[in-house]
């Protein structure tokens, strides 16, 4: 029998709202359209659960319920600030998508023209619009494609090129990624074989000409994540095309952090229209890194190497979907996006901007503690990193807000969530990477912690 039921006349536990009253409220019925019934439902349950226990009093039900809703998202993903100066952040998704991207995203979530051609009413080719913005972003391409992820495209690269004939790889160049990702693994298990050339630290033209009449494809990898330094040697690029057209082999190069053209800010970072320039027949690269957009694989290159990977029956399994195509036409359409905006930022800019949170900290604090905080807040050098394998070595000049160790795990687990660094005992907050409208309420979430910290509370 229901508790409210048993409960007799004078019992308090009557007076909880009823669940198809709580449903008839504007603000639920509107919670159902964006976060579903169930879960509405599990949120209704809950106040009425607290009422019945007696932790809160059941006219307290309504007001305990819409707060729910108000923090309450369909996603269980965690928006947050990336405060640690780790401009592609892969355990923070990446590239945060620019405004425009955001908008394409949404524009696309409902029906669309993906492979429709609204003028003629024919099928029409699906992505040509993603496709147009690559070849303008990157005219040494003459065609494109567009996959799911850049495992994906270097899956379908080295299948549909090398068929059973293998590939040939230099030693130096077998990369382990994050959660140990090989991409040998990936290439071998599509039964695609490998064949090693040269040794760990020195590679040269003459390795791959010895091998060439046993391979169909060739593969140069970018050392994206790591470097080889002292007694090394790389076969030239333009010189190992040369090579390949000549024996009728294609090269495929992976670029792993994705720019299309030259970084004047990552001088040493291969790009994909130096690298189409020099030969090479396709080039891959990831949405997510340093093009800022989503995830996503790119394989650029020679119309007939393209047409080749685009009929390969793998394609349809790894093919990127409405709306990934649509925020990359806007990643590449649309100004810089904020990972080209952080990496191009200027110090004393964000100088004056970390002196500015810290202020606000500080005074956030005491409105909090009513006193003012005797943590100590300093604003100290700190130089940023590209992240994702991209840059790899390359310091990002600026500055960040040094807190006590202790303040991070309090940051991380607040509103907003803000995950900063921690090193060498303190708590570094870089703001590089923190929209400047934010600012406001990462200073506030600052002020919380310090006054906590202050009064011991964290």
């Amino acid at each position: 029998m229901d508790d409210d039921n048993a409960a007799g006349p004078a019992d308090p536990r009557r007076r909880i709202p009823r669940t198809d009253a709580l449903l008839a409220h504007p603000r639920v019925a509107a919670a159902v359209a964006s976060l579903g019934r169930s879960v509405v439902l599990g949120l209704i349950r809950a106040a009425q659960d607290r009422a019945r226990s007696g932790d809160i009093a059941p006219e307290a039900v309504e007001t305990e319920l819409l707060a729910s809703l108000e923090s309450s998202r369909a996603s269980s993903l965690t928006p947050v600030l990336n405060a640690t100066g780790v401009v592609v952040h892969t355990n923070l998704g990446r590239a945060p998508l620019s405004p425009a991207a955001q908008r394409a995203l949404a524009d696309a979530a409902g029906y669309t023209d993906l492979e429709f051609d609204l003028v003629s009413g024919a099928r029409a080719r699906r992505g040509a619009a993603a496709r147009a913005a690559l070849l303008a972003a990157c005219p040494a391409a003459e065609d494109a494609l567009v996959v799911n992820n850049g495992a994906a495209a270097l899956m379908l690269a080295t299948t549909a090129l090398a068929r059973d004939a293998g590939v040939a790889i230099s030693r130096g160049e077998f990369v382990e990624i994050g959660a140990g990702f090989r991409l040998s693994d990936l290439i071998e298990s599509t039964g695609v074989r490998l064949v090693e050339v040269g040794t760990t630290n020195r590679t040269h033209l003459e390795d791959y000409e010895r091998v060439l009449g046993e391979v169909a494809a060739v593969l140069s990898v970018h050392r994206s994540n790591f470097r080889i330094e002292g007694f090394t040697a790389d076969a030239d690029l333009r010189e190992l095309a040369d090579l390949c057209h000549a024996r009728d082999v294609p090269l495929i190069v992976d670029l792993g952090s994705g720019l299309l053209a030259p970084e004047p800010a990552l001088p040493k970072e291969p790009d994909a229209a130096s690298v189409l320039a020099a030969g090479a027949d396709v080039v891959i690269a990831s949405g997510d890194k340093l093009l800022g957009g989503p995830q996503a694989g790119i394989l650029l290159g020679r119309a007939e190497a393209l047409a080749t990977l685009a009929r390969h029956p793998m394609a349809r399994a790894v093919r990127a979907d409405k709306l990934t195509l649509a925020a990359l036409e806007a990643t590449l359409t649309a100004g810089d996006p904020p990972v080209q905006q952080a990496l191009h930022t200027d110090p004393q800019d964000l100088r004056e901007r970390t002196e500015t949170v810290a202020y606000e900290a500080r005074s956030a604090a005491m409105d909090h503690a009513g006193r003012v905080a005797m943590v100590a807040v300093l604003v100290v050098e700190h130089a940023g990193r590209v992240g994702g394998g991209g840059g790899t070595g390359v310091d990002l000049p600026g500055w960040a807000i040094a807190l006590p160790e202790a303040a991070a795990a309090p940051l991380r687990t607040g509103t907003p969530a803000v995950v900063t660094r921690v090193h060498e005992g303190r708590c570094l907050v870089d703001l590089r990477c923190v929209p400047q409208d934010q600012d406001g309420a990462l200073a506030d979430a600052i002020g919380r912690v310090l006054a906590d910290l202050s009064a011991g509370r964290a």
